[in-house]
C-alpha cells in the first residue's frame, strides 16, 4: 500500500533541510536555502536538527583525504563539458558517505574563517566604494565586503568566478559576514565578480542584475 497524499509545506521544508545538509542541492538551490535560514528561525531549527541526526553516522567511518574533485570542477565551468557536469553530480549523488556529509555540514557553517588566509583577489570598480576581498585558507574561499554598503533589502549580492572564455558560474550570496565557500584555490588570471540581483539570487544561472565589482585571481 502507498501513500499518495501530497506533501505539507511542514514536509517540504524538512526535506529542503535534508538535502541542505546532504548537501545534495542544486547551487541555486542551495544559496536560497542558506538565505532561508538567515531569515526563517523555524527552518533554521530544522537544518540543525537534520545535522544533529546525521553528526553520529560519523563515527563509522574513518576519515580519509578529500577527493581532487578540481577536473570536475573545471569540467563545470565550460559549455562543451556539460554532459561531463552532469555524469560530475551524478557520481557525488552515488559516492556520498555520511562522514562525507557531516563533514561538508562542518565546513559550509564555518562562521569565521582564519583571519590570515592569504589574499588572492581584491574585488572592486572605478567609482565605486564598494569593495570586496577573497582569500583562500587552503581548503575554501574566503570572500567578505570590506567597503560600501550591503545590498538594499529586496536585493542581494552574488558572487561569480569566470574562467577565461567560459560563461560566469555563480559560487553564491554573499551579506553581511564573510562567507566560507568550500572550493580549491582558483587559478590565477580567472576572475570574480559580484553582481546585485534579486533576492534569492539570480533564477536564470548568469547574471541578471549590473556586475558591481570585479577582480582577478593571482598567484598566493
Amino acid at each position: 500500500m502507498t501513500d499518495d497524499r501530497a506533501l505539507t509545506p511542514d514536509d517540504e521544508a524538512d526535506l529542503l533541510a535534508a538535502e541542505f545538509v546532504m548537501g545534495t542541492l542544486p547551487l541555486d538551490e542551495r544559496a536560497a536555502a542558506a538565505a532561508r535560514i538567515r531569515t526563517d528561525a523555524g527552518f533554521a531549527d530544522r537544518v540543525t536538527a537534520w545535522e544533529n541526526h546525521l553528526a553520529d553516522l560519523n563515527d563509522a567511518y574513518v576519515e580519509v583525504p578529500a577527493p581532487d574533485v578540481m577536473p570536475q570542477i573545471e569540467a563545470r565551468l565550460f559549455p562543451r563539458a556539460a554532459r561531463a557536469r552532469a555524469a560530475w553530480f551524478g557520481w557525488v549523488a552515488g559516492a556520498l558517505t555520511a562522514a562525507g556529509l557531516a563533514i561538508a555540514a562542518m565546513v559550509f557553517f564555518a562562521p569565521h574563517p582564519p583571519a590570515n588566509a592569504p589574499l588572492i583577489a581584491t574585488l572592486g570598480a572605478e567609482g565605486s566604494q564598494l569593495t570586496f576581498e577573497a582569500r583562500y585558507d587552503g581548503a575554501s574561499l574566503i570572500v567578505a565586503r570590506i567597503a560600501g554598503p550591503a545590498a538594499e533589502p529586496d536585493r542581494v549580492h552574488e558572487l561569480w568566478i569566470i574562467a577565461p572564455e567560459a560563461a560566469p558560474v555563480s559560487l553564491g550570496l554573499l551579506g553581511d559576514e564573510p562567507v566560507s565557500i568550500p572550493y580549491p584555490m582558483p587559478p590565477a588570471g580567472w576572475v570574480l565578480a559580484v553582481s546585485l540581483e534579486p533576492a534569492g539570487g539570480s533564477t536564470t544561472g548568469a547574471p541578471t542584475g549590473p556586475v558591481l565589482a570585479t577582480g582577478t585571481v593571482t598567484d598566493l
